[in-house]
């Protein structure tokens, strides 16, 4: 337990200077694939820490003291290699008392764009949920990591050529799909009657996460004031995360009181919602 709340604890202090410091490498109109690069290259890795899950999981069965210890190798190169970035300041630092975020004086499509976010996180619960879906559904423990590497491939293939999109066609379009996507698959994953249908439903919600993820960042470092930017990309995290709480305990609940498939509904409508209002706030 103490281990997972560092964990989310690092994840809440980088997220938001991360992808500041990739806004301010790069020029506007590169920024979508700027970002579809970094979630690429992330989920890439993930796919890789996918496949060793699986053959641990294969070969070593029950020990994951192992699993996690050489996990900590990829982990300390990569905090050794951030020791090699340089940061390019593209304006002079504010000092402390001159920032000011009041939520009456941010851009009207800023506001409404972070409360439909808000209102699609209420329906966005845990990925844990879809693993759970795939093994009351009749897969292995071996075969729902599969699963969740079909997943993160997809996510990496879609990323970048979607962030690229964003560039030139605008961040909406892609958006509105995505949104679109994810209703669609939590519906399906709702009704998933069977094990082969999981394998196209897991496939299709990483194109929906690899059409979204990205381009959402993108859009927020694009509409957000340049000496605010990373309180406001740490205040988009935040309302996630704030909302990520309550979607997942709700779907617990929905999970243990109507029967699994009581989230996904939940889930799908939200996503279908939320795509709606981001086609009218953007």
């Amino acid at each position: 337990f103490w281990g997972r709340v560092v964990d989310r604890f690092g994840k809440g202090v980088r997220t938001a200077p991360r992808d500041a410091l990739i806004a301010d490498s790069t020029a506007q109109q590169w920024r979508g694939r700027a970002f579809g690069l970094h979630r690429t290259l992330d989920t890439l890795g993930a796919a890789i820490g996918v496949i060793l899950a699986y053959y641990f999981l294969t070969s070593y069965k029950g020990d994951y003291i192992a699993v996690f210890l050489y996990s900590l190798i990829p982990a300390s190169v990569a905090v050794a290699l951030l020791f090699s970035v340089r940061e390019r300041k593209a304006v002079a630092p504010l000092k402390a008392k001159n920032i000011s975020l009041r939520w009456s004086s941010l851009n009207p499509r800023l506001k409404a764009f972070l409360a439909v976010t808000f209102l699609f996180t209420l329906g966005n619960s845990s990925n844990q949920f879809l693993l759970l879906r795939a093994k009351e559904r009749g897969f292995e423990a071996s075969m729902v990591i599969l699963l969740y590497l079909l997943y993160n491939i997809v996510y990496a293939l879609v990323s970048y050529p979607a962030g690229e999109l964003s560039d030139k066609v605008g961040r909406k379009a892609l958006l509105v799909s995505g949104y679109i996507f994810y209703g669609l698959v939590y519906l399906g994953f709702a009704l998933a009657a069977g094990p082969s249908s999981l394998w196209v439903l897991f496939a299709a919600y990483g194109l929906y996460i690899g059409l979204t993820e990205g381009v959402e960042k993108a859009l927020v470092t694009d509409i957000a004031p340049q000496e605010l930017r990373g309180t406001l990309i740490g205040l988009h995290a935040t309302l996630v995360g704030i909302g990520l709480f309550p979607a997942s305990l709700l779907a617990g609940l929905l999970w243990d009181t109507f029967g699994p498939a009581a989230p996904f509904y939940l889930g799908g409508a939200l996503g279908l919602m939320a795509a709606f209002a981001l086609w009218l706030v953007l």
